[in-house]
């Protein structure tokens, strides 16, 4: 499945670096605990405790989705690190996302104090700390864009931020666009790129920096070879990035039936080390799901049929509240 065009500000982001050497690639999962992956991924008979000390010894870094739900404790982040240094993965890296209570809840208004919490926290992962990201919900407007501004200009420049934008007039409305993203930029902070079914505007192209953050959406076992496919699609866009200056990729890979992503992560690190040389340690997932055909449809009219039905609820929830 092809990717849409490189956008403006990549293109200014490379213009004159030129090859910088190996790039940093890490492939991530956004859990470390599943008891379906023992045996298959861990070894058998693993506890549930000892379930992150086992998945450092497989990948590189962890999307953190777990201190999204509340502001985590100094103490759950020192207890986190010391199983790291207790696996001497000094090289593993955690991706926090900031707290719903910050981006959803008060929908970054008077969040100083959470803010400073939060980021007092996880900084006590120290070389274990990865980029940091801030998702915004598709209820977050380009209207607030200047509540955004004053958010990020706050952030602290010695720790790499990714914001996440959900709303479709941040990509729709071509002024939004440019906003947004000159924004990212005037602050050195990335702009994540959300590959999921549905939301092909979300696969904006636009790199702010030169590192990359990939939040890949799996369609689930049923899909898998189409799942290969665009895999295979961000292996040769990866290529021709690296070819021009980026630095890091961050590819993190998640789906609803989460118990079938190592397969993912497998056939990622396989095609990223085949097309960019990545080095990436691989991984042995013993899977023992039937592997299923391609639908007899192509992934771009799969992807474009998700696309019609999304806004084809949009129009009817629309519709409905005007009704109302």
């Amino acid at each position: 499945m092809s990717l849409p065009a490189v956008g403006a500000f990549t293109v200014k982001t490379f213009t004159g670096r030129g090859k910088s050497g190996k790039v940093d690639i890490r492939v991530a999962l956004d859990k470390w605990g599943r008891k379906e992956w023992v045996g298959k991924l861990y070894p058998n008979r693993t506890r549930e405790r000892d379930f992150l000390g086992e998945y450092t010894k497989l990948f590189q870094t962890i999307e953190l989705n777990a201190v999204f739900y509340s502001i985590p404790s100094q103490q759950l982040i020192l207890s986190w690190k010391d199983m790291i240094a207790s696996h001497h993965q000094e090289q593993f890296l955690f991706m926090p996302k900031i707290s719903r209570t910050i981006s959803h809840i008060k929908r970054l208004q008077d969040v100083e104090r959470p803010t400073t919490e939060f980021l007092d926290a996880v900084r006590l992962f120290g070389e274990n700390l990865g980029p940091i990201f801030l998702q915004l919900g598709d209820n977050f407007p380009p209207k607030n864009l200047e509540l955004l501004e004053n958010f990020v200009k706050a952030l602290p420049t010695d720790l790499r931020f990714f914001v996440e934008l959900r709303h479709s007039e941040w990509f729709s409305d071509r002024e939004n666009r440019k906003g947004i993203f000159a924004l990212l930029k005037k602050y050195n902070i990335g702009a994540i790129i959300t590959d999921t079914p549905g939301r092909r505007d979300c696969v904006h192209m636009e790199l702010t920096i030169p590192e990359v953050y990939i939040r890949f959406n799996g369609l689930g076992p049923k899909f898998r070879e189409m799942d290969f496919q665009r895999i295979d699609a961000w292996a040769d866009r990866l290529k021709s990035w690296a070819d021009v200056g980026l630095q890091k990729a961050y590819f993190s890979i998640s789906q609803k039936d989460v118990t079938d992503s190592p397969a993912l992560a497998q056939y990622a690190i396989l095609a990223f080390n085949s097309k960019l040389d990545a080095g990436i340690p691989t991984i042995d997932w013993k899977d023992d799901a039937p592997v299923t055909n391609l639908p007899p449809i192509s992934a771009e009219e799969f992807f474009n049929r998700e696309q019609n039905a999304l806004k084809a609820r949009l129009g009817m929830k629309l519709q409905k509240d005007e009704d109302s």
